[in-house]
């Protein structure tokens, strides 16, 4: 394609963002400066997390933090609980150690390059180039996967994911070229995948690119991004004890393991194997050993990125008081004010049908 084309093209898909661009309580308005906090904020969290899920998130971190000072002022324990349930935690861990480093090392002033920006914790080379032209007007090219998506079907490349990576990402550089507007294009960019080249029914009659576009004109648009078979996930088995006390309030413990859940609450739980045998033979905490534990006839089953979990539930009822380490008995209506994985939010609803006399 010459440069011609390639100018042609931007100021096509400039034009379409110009008209159909979505509200978002991170996106500056038209005419208006972004600001870097919002930006860094919600890449951080749109990371493998969807616009919708994210947003109250957001809104729900504005309010209490409005600037990156504040959050750096926050406890880690206040982030974690405030991030609960939207997951791969260890950004929440980042996000904070990140918001440290900017209102001390910088001042509250973000890198604006790429390559300073990548030197913070959490931040990537998509994460990195997203800030920088968004925040900062850098040219950058942020590749997610909207942007694998279409520029996958507009170059029609068959060779399949994520073996293909580095073509798109050439591909995706020389459409954005040197454009005159790097944020809008980047969030453009990004808006035509989410919301018109979507990975199921795009809407091609929409888009400012169908003419040239040569999976539209060879047939194959749905049929791209190719993929390579998805490998089958391990499981890990294990055991999580519900212990309840007459009044109602159970168990919880504060996680000091490093890894996963690092810092968060959970019920007590055991080690997650891969051998289920091994898994059946765990015993209860060694602090509970005065209680009777009961089989629940019901298991947790969760997935995350890289293995499925299947946890057996044990029950005891708390006659006699327990002490545990790093462990407190709370009620139902006061877990909001913990720092509660997904998991451990669908394992408490589970137990807690189950009453323990």
């Amino acid at each position: 394609m010459s440069r011609l084309n390639i100018s042609k093209l931007q100021e096509q898909l400039l034009s379409w963002y110009a008209r159909h661009r979505r509200v978002m309580p991170w996106r500056a308005e038209r005419g208006r400066k972004p600001d870097p906090y919002r930006v860094w904020l919600s890449e951080i969290m749109l990371q493998q997390t969807t616009v919708v899920t994210v947003t109250p998130y957001f809104t729900k971190f504005i309010a209490k933090w409005p600037t990156v000072a504040a959050l750096a002022g926050a406890s880690l324990d206040e982030v974690l609980t405030a991030w609960a349930g939207l997951g791969y935690y260890t950004r929440a861990r980042n996000l904070h150690k990140c918001a440290q480093i900017i209102a001390e090392k910088f001042k509250g002033k973000f890198p604006v390059t790429v390559d300073g920006l990548r030197e913070l914790p959490g931040i990537g080379p998509y994460t990195a180039a997203a800030i920088a032209s968004i925040a900062f007007s850098r040219q950058a090219v942020a590749v997610d996967g909207n942007v694998e998506r279409v520029v996958s079907r507009f170059f029609a490349i068959e060779e399949p994911l994520p073996s293909s990576k580095e073509i798109i990402r050439g591909r995706a550089a020389q459409l954005a070229g040197d454009n005159r507007h790097p944020g809008d294009f980047t969030q453009a960019f990004m808006e035509l995948g989410a919301t018109v080249c979507t990975p199921r029914k795009p809407r091609c009659m929409f888009c400012p690119w169908q003419r040239e576009c040569r999976a539209n004109k060879l047939g194959i648009t749905e049929g791209l991004p190719n993929k390579s078979p998805k490998v089958r996930k391990p499981v890990r088995y294990g055991k999580v004890f519900w212990i309840q006390k007459k009044s109602g309030a159970f168990l919880i413990e504060k996680r000091t393991a490093k890894g996963l859940y690092e810092g968060m609450y959970q019920l007590p739980t055991s080690e997650w194997v891969a051998d289920r045998r091994i898994a059946k033979k765990f015993a209860a905490p060694y602090y509970s050993s005065q209680l009777r534990f009961y089989p629940l006839n019901q298991k947790i089953r969760h997935s995350f990125t890289h293995f499925d979990l299947v946890l057996e539930i044990w029950t005891a009822a708390a006659k006699n008081p327990v002490k545990a380490p790093c462990g407190n008995f709370v009620f139902m209506e006061d877990i909001g004010g913990y720092a509660l994985p997904t998991l451990m939010q669908k394992a408490i609803k589970l137990c807690a049908k189950t009453q323990v006399a």
